[in-house]
């Protein structure tokens, strides 16, 4: 194992925060910020020892709950 992915029992993988933020398209800092201060990217991280880790499947549910159609449907965090 490579240190970066590590798989879970369900399919689902865990992810670094850069890996994260890649998949985002946003800076890592973004998501270290969301994770200390809150905030509207303020997805489910894991701790594992010292690392952080971001389940695969939460990025997809919060990119699922954020996605528009429209610049003027009403936005809810």
């Amino acid at each position: 194992m490579d240190g970066k992915v590590h798989k879970v029992d369900d399919g689902d993988r865990l992810i670094d925060t850069h890996e994260a933020a890649k998949r985002l398209g946003v800076g890592y800092r973004t998501l270290m910020n969301a994770r200390i201060y809150g905030g509207p990217a303020n997805i489910p991280w894991v701790r594992i020892g010292r690392s952080i880790r971001y389940s695969t499947r939460e990025i997809e549910r919060y990119i699922r709950a954020n996605t528009r159609t429209s610049t003027s449907e009403y936005w809810r965090p």
